[in-house]
């Protein structure tokens, strides 16, 4: 089994803080997600996550126009720059201040940054430029505001930029140092300026406060100005105009205003406020509102707005919440939420394709790998989730809950359709569901008995007596019904679940048993226990088999609190949760700490270690202390409560109540949230493992996305140049220059003038990437009609299923598409082709046999003329008076007038003829019998 597992996803989690970022197409959204930053197509329904973490959560992000550079910073003012194309970090550097806000000029030369009360503008690394020490060259540092600056606004000509302040002003700035009397302050808002936009000839600006105030300013004459013009008209008078206030508008309601975005080239302005609701105005000709909607009762924290002005993206951070919202149409193109708290388990489906979590919440979710969004949501726990598994065909899921139930799940209607409760009511903490999915069991903590019930009745078929303490674990393998149990009595039990015994003698454990997983071929049985131990035993004997020290492989990280080293720390030195790899020669194991470990069962050795989350704002992450962080008393400077120095009320105030969040002390009111991993699992197609950690659902593949195309690496592409490849019979090479030119007259002339028995070898050869657009490109070519080589296009994708189909199904979700247009070309198409074929088998089958008459010597001078033996073709004329008289073709002799072929010239027959096949039994044909095209 392959090792080599690489980050590939992030799921389960949508939004946390900061600001979100459309691509200048307006198809994809950038939101921070944590540490990392995560990439939705809102087009193909897929999202990505960028490989590369922060030290500490994202506070804001900006792309520029081009869509080649990312800069993500964080909470402490560290940023990367990223190629966005590429995702390969290119630089890192520190603010040594808190930012709120960054943004790309239009023009892309220049970025701004809201570092405190100051704006830095830097210059955009060129790749046109040398290659340089640092990539990034500060332009100039821009003074005036009094406090944090919260926003910076760009004209669309890249010569000003507008920022707003906490101080309650906005002020404007020139790029160029010549345009210094350009600056100029806007006051009279009464709360903090939350943003300030130009207009679409930047001769107007808008400005938008926290107090739900809206102020147009516009560069008009003062009335002083105007008199004096009056009174001097000889003189020439210097130009007084100056910025104005002309129009005030206000955002009348209960919550106050939290973000505002404006869409220059159709006048709409979007607010959020903190109740949940947005409202969209048409400000170009007076104060319009177009809509009002709420999303939920919590802050809007971000909103933004696509460059067509069609899509609108909100993000909530504290339900974690992520909308796109087109408000033409009135419609949600993209409505994501994680889990509210945290995720206890995981499982994936038998086919691999979704991956279902369950948290504290009492909410299911089911996630889409290949897109990694939210298919469907179950709410009906009242309590938290502890365990999720999959019925074997994959179209029922179980779950149990601490609510005293566990329910069973119709993945074709979605709809829950059985719940399971015992006599007395108890909390499921585990679950097991038999291979045959007739019998589902369950475990508590509150009873020493082994719950059976029905699936199909939904009864309570027995309760397995024999532990002494509460049930802490359940297993079944997959071959057979053979169940395996552990306990806090120390003990680990082997049942038949149909027969109602133990098939062998109780396994005494040293310690408690807190995890136990089953070999595929129910033969070993895999335990972890509190020690930091993993034992292995046979299920047959009883036997130890291997005994895996992890202690020493795990990673503890130091809290804020601590006082020694983490090395020192016996916290989380035990894995909660280990499983087998499909082939039962591997071991994943993690737990309460920082690390997943795999280990190689036969050598007892540890083969890799992946590092679950580098987010130090979250504790275990941390290996060293910071000790200019330690003040005089002795304690962690961020260990101080420094929510009453905020400025805001509503920062200031403590809502929370004791013991609501998980983790630290029950009596206190504000937590810090701890690494740890509460489920693995691998996934069945053996190319993948998902990890369910605080930071989210962590997908860990083999395979990436990113495939090397070695033909990127010619620049000399041009359609000559294609041509001649394929006049020198380079057919691949030709092939892949027409896909990368995406000409379709070259496409179509390349594919049509390869030989017959050269296409095996170009499907052979084609990389992987391209794959996926030349079934699309025939799949088109096929549904439009444009081409009769129906044939030869089948032989196309023949070959490309063949050698290609191993990946096709692993990446099922990217090749729907052409798929589907393949399916309905087959659907439609070929199956008249087929209807044809039908229908005239007779006349094919009488062509073939007297061709072959024929060449045995009948019909022709010197050959047998007359006479009829029991196997000659022979014709029979009609002689009814009917129009369509018919040639019937017949074996044998019969009664009338019977002629041989040489004696019927058929292309002088006058009367249509209709052939009738009486082939021997051998070769009839059922008529209810599916006809194939073997190509």
């Amino acid at each position: 089994m392959k090792s080599d597992f690489k980050f590939s996803n992030l799921l389960g989690t949508v939004y946390k803080r900061g600001n979100l970022v459309y691509t200048e197409d307006g198809t994809k959204l950038l939101s921070p997600v944590g540490n990392r930053v995560s990439c939705f197509d809102l087009i193909k329904s897929q999202s990505f996550t960028f490989n590369y973490q922060h030290r500490k959560n994202i506070q804001c992000l900006a792309l520029n126009r081009q869509n080649t550079l990312l800069i993500s910073i964080d909470e402490d003012g560290r940023a990367i720059l990223v190629n966005f194309v590429s995702r390969v970090v290119l630089h890192h550097f520190n603010f040594k201040s808190k930012v709120h806000n960054i943004s790309f000029s239009p023009c892309g030369k220049y970025f701004a940054v809201a570092v405190g009360r100051f704006i830095q503008v830097w210059k955009t690394p060129d790749f046109t430029e040398d290659r340089q020490f640092a990539p990034f060259v500060r332009h100039r540092i821009y003074l005036g505001h009094f406090d944090d600056v919260l926003s910076i606004s760009w004209s669309e000509d890249s010569k000003y930029f507008i920022s707003t302040s906490k101080d309650m002003t906005a002020r404007i700035y020139s790029l160029q140092s010549s345009d210094r009397d350009v600056a100029r302050t806007f006051s009279g808002h009464r709360d903090y300026v939350v943003n300030a936009f130009f207009s679409k000839d930047n001769d107007i600006i808008f400005t938008v406060s926290k107090d739900g105030a809206l102020f147009k300013w516009e560069y008009t004459e003062s009335p002083e100005a105007a008199s004096d013009e009056e009174d001097e008209e000889e003189e020439e008078v210097e130009d007084k105009r100056e910025w104005r206030i002309t129009e005030k508008n206000f955002f009348y309601g209960d919550g106050k205003l939290h973000c505002a975005t404006f869409h220059p080239l159709s006048s709409l302005l979007v607010v959020g406020f903190s109740n949940g609701e947005f409202r969209i105005y048409e400000i170009s000709d007076g104060f319009n509102l177009i809509q009002l909607l709420s999303m939920g009762q919590n802050t809007i924290n971000t909103v933004s707005i696509n460059k067509t002005g069609e899509w609108l993206a909100f993000g909530s951070s504290k339900l974690g919440q992520l909308l796109v919202y087109e408000w033409q149409s009135e419609s949600y193109i993209l409505k994501q939420q994680g889990h509210f708290d945290a995720m206890n388990t995981l499982c994936y489906s038998p086919d691999g394709s979704r991956v279902v979590t369950g948290s504290d919440d009492g909410k299911i979710k089911i996630w889409d790998v290949a897109s990694g969004f939210c298919l469907m949501t179950f709410t009906e726990h009242t309590s938290a989730v502890t365990q999720v598994q999959f019925a074997k065909k994959g179209h029922v899921l179980f779950s149990s809950s601490l609510d005293g139930t566990i329910r069973a799940y119709d993945l074709i209607r979605f709809r829950n359709f059985k719940t399971f409760t015992a006599t007395s009511r108890v909390q499921f903490n585990c679950l097991a569901v038999d291979p045959s999915g007739e019998v589902v069991v369950g475990g508590s903590q509150d009873t020493f008995e082994i719950y059976v019930w029905s699936v199909q009745t939904g009864q309570l078929l027995d309760s397995l007596t024999g532990h002494e303490g509460p049930i802490s674990c359940l297993a079944f393998g997959q071959e057979n019904s053979t169940l395996a149990s552990a306990s806090w009595d120390k003990t680990v039990r082997i049942w038949n679940i149909f027969s109602r015994n133990q098939t062998v003698e109780p396994i005494e454990i040293s310690s408690d048993v807190l995890s136990l997983t089953m070999r595929p071929d129910c033969k070993e049985l895999a335990v972890s226990t509190l020690d930091g131990h993993i034992t292995i035993f046979d299920i047959e004997d009883a036997k130890q088999l291997h005994l895996i020290d992890g202690r020493k492989d795990i990673i503890s990280g130091r809290y804020l609190d601590d006082k020694f080293v983490s090395k020192n720390s016996n916290r989380g030195k035990y894995f909660d949760t280990i499983v087998y790899s499909f082939d039962g020669l591997t071991l994943l194991a993690a737990g309460n700490n920082n690390s997943i470990c795999m280990y190689d069962i036969d050598n007892e050795v540890l083969l890799k270690r992946f590092i679950v989350s580098q987010n130090m704002s979250i504790d275990g992450t941390l290996q060293k202390l910071n000790s200019s962080k330690i003040t005089d008393a002795g304690i962690n400077a961020d260990l101080i409560d420094r929510n009453g120095e905020n400025s805001d009320l509503e920062d200031r105030m403590d809502n929370t109540l004791p013991g609501s969040q998980r983790g630290g002390d029950p009596s206190e009111r504000r937590t810090r949230q701890a690494v740890r991993v509460t489920s693995v699992q691998f996934s069945p197609t053996t190319s993948a493992f998902a990890a369910a950690t605080t930071e989210g659902l962590l997908i860990y593949s083999v395979n990436q996305e990113l495939v090397f195309d070695p033909f990127d690496l010619d620049v000399d592409i041009t359609p000559e140049a294609t041509i001649e490849s394929l006049k020198e019979k380079e057919y691949l090479v030709a092939l892949i220059m027409s896909l990368r030119l995406n000409e379709v007259y070259l496409m179509h002339r390349v594919i049509e003038n390869i030989p017959l028995q050269d296409i095996k070898l170009v499907c052979q050869d084609i990389p992987i990437i391209y794959v996926n657009r030349v079934l699309n490109f025939i799949g088109e070519l096929l549904n439009k009609h444009e081409s009769p080589h129906m044939e030869f296009y089948l032989i196309w994708i023949r070959n490309l299923l063949i050698q290609h189909g191993t990946y096709m199904h692993m990446h099922k979700f990217e090749f729907r598409a052409s798929l589907k247009l393949l399916s309905r070309f087959l659907n439609k198409v070929a199956k008249d082709v087929v209807n044809v074929g039908k229908k005239n088998d007779y006349l094919l089958t009488f062509l073939t046999v007297s061709k072959d008459l024929k060449g045995a010597g009948f019909g022709e001078e010197g050959g047998e003329s007359n006479g009829a033996n029991a196997n000659d073709v022979l014709v029979r004329i009609s002689d009814d008076d009917d129009d369509d008289e018919d040639a019937i073709v017949e074996d044998g002799d019969s009664d009338g007038e019977w002629f041989g072929p040489g004696n019927v010239d058929l292309k002088q027959t006058a009367q249509p003829l209709t052939f009738a096949n009486t082939n021997s039994e051998e070769e009839e044909d059922d008529d209810d019998d599916d006809e194939l095209i073997e190509v």
